[in-house]
């Protein structure tokens, strides 16, 4: 399917020509050419193992066009007398500009000069700073391929070489048809089949049309200048003869070539879409507009520009490529570069990994059926669990960045930051140095389901009353397998991930009418009684014609980086530091702003076990900077603080992959699983290394031994991601502190005493020691319903009152994320159809039953607390299925968590003390006097030991 461009101008007479997208539209085409990039990738990769046969490792090259025959940087471009309508922007008659040319065979691979081969030349015409013109061309005057189809899948069927590549072209005869695949191939061989003299005699067409000002669509052909002298015949048994050729012209002379255009004619005789249509002289004569002279010179370095990314794309709108196969070029030709500059990767999966994984995803799919993964031996349910998240990664990531569709005209990007290559900007740009935006502040959230905007259901039924029936905290239900300190250690973790910026109240507010026999509410401190519940608006990116909010945008980085604690901008950033390290008190304490909450990147919806956990890795980064001057003492103030902040942001991570997690998801499976996911399986676990080097590659070695992997979608978080970590429910009412050294009770708090501005004079009270004591010998809640904190259901923040059980339910109505049932079905698993099915307990079905009109109607968070997890799980299995598919990506395409995870990076020492380390160790070494009192042998988010009596 196609669809006419709507670049077209209305007069047809002034432009006869015009653009089609493939696929029906802008935007899936561009999804097409983000998948066919990948597959240039892959070409390359499959190029580096031909290249690499031999035993001599090879770099990942060109997709094409490897070898250079010929690069020079001091050519000269000079316009010639222009007739009024060619005369287009840098195209002026007697204009003079330096050129940049690149002559090479066309191989994906360095063969001999002497191999049948096409050549080709590329451009780069420089006007300015900010403006240069890349041309490219070929020396046949056709293209092979029709389109970006054609041209993508011939190059991936002919890439490599053995057998697999005459499956390859069966493949591609297959999807491509006979006929074409055949013309496709006589194309290529009539243009390999001409013997090549010197580069410099060689006439060399564009490969698809160009704009020339508003109106004009022409191809472009570079040919040799009137006089050019023949080449010599080949020497048969020099592999570089055409370099050689072309240095032994140029120590004689110039090299002189005409730039020649060809007009559009017609749809017929001069397609614009259909590449592989030649524009013959008779319909469209080529006209000469320049000279191109390579100066003379003695020696020449044929390697000169291999460094340099030629891209049509790299020009201005008045030059803007035409078609589909040029269209195609600037996501093909940008993912070829950064992958030869390790900028971006491509994991090629084994092909032991795509027949067994599909052999084993086949199976569980069926015993599932009758079996869920959680009952299965730890070994099989690890593997099941491996089936699922490929499933999860094929069907559940939907990027929603808006992005560039069509291509646009722009100039040479710009190098990557070469500070931002070894260490993390504060506001996550250039974690990816491919898509330096990918990740960072003000990146919308992706999602893992297609949303669903209901606006006849956002306030239906009441929230109010969904929170009063079924949110409401009635007893205190605790969760006795953890400790307190796991509900901090949520909390500390999801402001690092994630923050929707909210306008102030007054503003785009969302109105929730109390229900009749609701007593009313002041929607501010201190504010007068209202009859509706008023909650700031989150400040969104898209609003749809109905008035719907669509797409929102992360206030913090997506990235694992720990901006909770650093900040997430260098302003913030910097007043938080003092030389290296971070600033704290004399006794070790954060200090206060003016309004009494402790200085951190991150202080929103504070309370007394954020306030501990930020003093807590303060400390750490700051005896990091010690040890880091000590082991390296020539280091600036500036890369100790870096490197510390590395290490930190990864133990971190360590920590919440394999401590946290099989703290909150109590399982064999599940404690296995996420410690291969970091280090592999154990080294004397041989079967469930063979397992997993059978099916995934990545879990085989642990993910920070392997590249960057988006999974076919640009990194991000999602609105389901946040929905599922709605894990209120954790939170107390209240607190009993306890003395570390003698056990005693040193009073009691309800959460409105500790939070907000209270924290720290709290923290700073009962100190550290016992703070985090108390917190190990106290319960979190469970995550279910009737269990949601009676504080939060009325408390102030930023002046505003809000009741967060409402607010968590109306926010997830209108980020549009599906009701339960369709939320559940999204994962992949069977939807409900009874009550009883959701829910075990008689009295929270009768009450489901009373607030919602139907099943279908139950609220996502809602149907998460009801539903009974698994057994040793703190929520849901649902819920844990976004888990297990971000947990892994928030790992697996951070480059410092993977590539960059490294001595280079986070030195020798770095990498050591990651190793090493983890919360309980952290935590004995700022506060020794607790060694004797943390768990054995089990996380430091279990019941801590009691103080023995004395």
């Amino acid at each position: 399917m196609v669809v006419e461009s709507t670049n077209l101008i209305s007069d047809v007479k002034a432009r006869a020509w015009s653009e089609t997208y493939l696929g029906g539209s802008p935007e899936t085409e561009r999804l097409a050419f983000d998948r066919l990039a990948r597959d240039i990738m892959r070409v390359q990769l499959r190029n580096r193992k031909v290249a690499s046969a031999h035993g001599v490792p090879h770099a990942i090259g060109r997709a094409l066009h490897v070898k250079a025959t010929l690069a020079v940087e001091d050519a000269e471009l000079k316009f010639l007398d222009l007739p009024p309508e060619l005369r287009v922007g840098f195209a002026q008659p007697g204009a003079r500009y330096p050129v940049a040319v690149r002559f090479s065979n066309a191989s994906g691979t360095a063969k001999p000069d002497t191999s049948p081969d096409l050549r080709g030349v590329a451009l780069r015409i420089t006007v300015s700073p900010d403006e240069q013109h890349d041309l490219l061309a070929t020396n046949y005057p056709v293209s092979h391929a029709r389109d970006a189809y054609q041209f993508v899948r011939f190059a991936t069927a002919t890439a490599g070489d053995g057998p697999s590549r005459v499956a390859r072209l069966i493949r591609l005869a297959a999807t491509t048809g006979p006929t074409e695949t055949l013309r496709m191939i006589g194309n290529v061989q009539a243009g390999r089949s001409s013997k090549v003299f010197s580069v410099a005699n060689e006439t060399y067409w564009s490969r698809g049309a160009i704009t020339w000002g508003d109106d004009l669509a022409v191809r472009y052909l570079l040919r040799p200048a009137p006089g050019t002298p023949p080449g010599p015949e080949p020497a048969v048994h020099d592999p570089d003869y055409l370099s050689h050729e072309a240095a032994r012209r140029l120590a004689a002379g110039d090299i002189r070539f005409e730039l020649c255009i060809q007009r559009f004619r017609d749809e017929t005789s001069t397609p614009i879409e259909d590449a592989a249509v030649e524009w013959l002289e008779r319909a469209a004569p080529a006209e000469p507009i320049a000279v191109l002279t390579i100066p003379a010179r003695p020696a020449v370095e044929v390697n000169a520009l291999d460094g340099m990314n030629f891209n049509p794309w790299n020009t201005t709108d008045s030059f803007r490529p035409l078609g589909n196969l040029n269209r195609v070029r600037k996501a093909a030709y940008d993912a070829s570069a950064a992958h030869r500059h390790q900028l971006r990767w491509q994991t090629e999966t084994p092909p032991r990994n795509v027949v067994i994984g599909r052999a084993v995803g086949s199976a569980f799919r069926l015993v599932n059926r009758f079996v869920p993964w959680h009952r299965l031996s730890t070994r099989l349910g690890l593997l099941n669990l491996d089936a699922l998240r490929q499933v999860l990664r094929q069907s559940n990531l939907i990027d929603t960045e808006p992005r560039e569709a069509p291509p646009t005209a722009r100039p040479v990007p710009a190098p990557p930051d070469e500070t931002a290559r070894v260490r993390r900007t504060f506001d996550g740009t250039s974690n990816d140095l491919s898509e330096p935006r990918m990740g960072s502040v003000g990146s919308a959230f992706g999602r893992n389901l297609k949303p669903d905007y209901r606006p006849d259901l956002f306030d239906e039924p009441n929230p109010i009353v969904v929170s009063r029936e079924l949110l409401h905290r009635e007893t205190f239900k605790p969760a006795t397998s953890l400790n307190l300190l796991a509900a901090a250690w949520i909390q500390f973790q999801v402001h690092d991930w994630v923050n929707h910026a909210r306008h102030p109240l007054g503003k785009n507010d969302i109105v929730v009418p109390l229900p009749p026999d609701a007593p009313r509410w002041s929607n501010t401190a201190g504010g007068p009684p209202e009859s509706e519940m008023r909650i700031a608006g989150n400040i969104s990116l898209g609003v749809a014609p109905d008035g719907t909010e669509r797409l929102f945008a992360n206030a913090a980085s997506h990235w694992w980086d720990g901006s909770e604690l650093y900040g997430g901008d260098k302003a913030s950033a910097d007043a938080l530091r003092e030389g290296a390290k971070l600033r704290l008190t004399d006794a070790g304490y954060l200090p206060q702003d003016v309004n009494g909450f402790e200085l951190t990147g991150f202080n929103e919806s504070w309370w007394l076990g954020l306030s501990g956990l930020h003093t807590l890795f303060a400390r750490e980064h700051n005896v990091l900077c010690d040890e880091l001057r000590a082991h390296y003492r020539g280091w600036s103030d500036d890369r100790v603080y870096h490197t510390a902040r590395l290490i930190v942001a990864a133990l971190i991570a360590k920590i919440h992959t394999v401590e946290w997690t099989p703290a909150i998801l109590a399982t064999e499976v599940i404690d296995l699983g996420l410690k291969s996911n970091w280090n592999g399986p154990p080294a004397h676990d041989w079967l469930t290394r063979l397992g997993m080097w059978a099916v995934d590659q990545h879990a085989a070695v642990g993910i920070p031994s392997t590249e960057p992997d988006h999974h076919g979608v640009p990194y991000s978080l999602t609105e389901d991601f946040v929905t599922v970590y709605r894990m209120h429910p954790l939170l107390p009412d209240d607190y009993q502190y306890r003395d570390h050294r003698t056990g005693e009770d040193l009073g009691h708090r309800d959460f409105l005493q500790i939070q907000g501005s209270a924290a720290d004079d709290e923290l700073r009270s009962i100190g550290l020691e016992n703070m985090l004591y108390s917190f190990g010998r106290s319960h979190p809640g469970a995550i279910t319903l009737h269990n949601y904190p009676r504080s939060l259901q009325a408390f102030e923040r930023n002046g505003e009152r809000i009741d967060l059980s409402v607010v968590d339910l109306v926010r997830t109505r209108r980020r549009g994320v599906p009701r339960y049932n369709d939320f559940r079905a999204g994962l992949h698993r069977p939807r409900i159809k009874h009550w009883e099915e959701l829910c075990t307990d008689p009295e929270s079905v009768r009450r489901l039953r009373s607030v919602y009109r139907s099943i279908d109607e139950v609220d996502t968070m809602v149907g998460l607390f009801a539903e009974p997890p698994p057994d040793g799980f703190a929520f849901s299995d649902t819920a844990f299925r976004v888990f297990i598919l971000m947990a892994s990506r928030r790992l697996q395409s951070d480059r410092f968590l993977t590539a960059d995870f490294r001595p280079e990076i986070y030195s020798p020492f770095g990498l050591d003390w990651i190793a090493g380390n983890g919360m309980t160790s952290v935590i004995q070494r700022h506060c020794p006097d607790l060694a004797a009192l943390l768990p054995r042998d089990v996380s430091a988010f279990a019941p801590w030991r009691p103080v023995q009596p004395r």
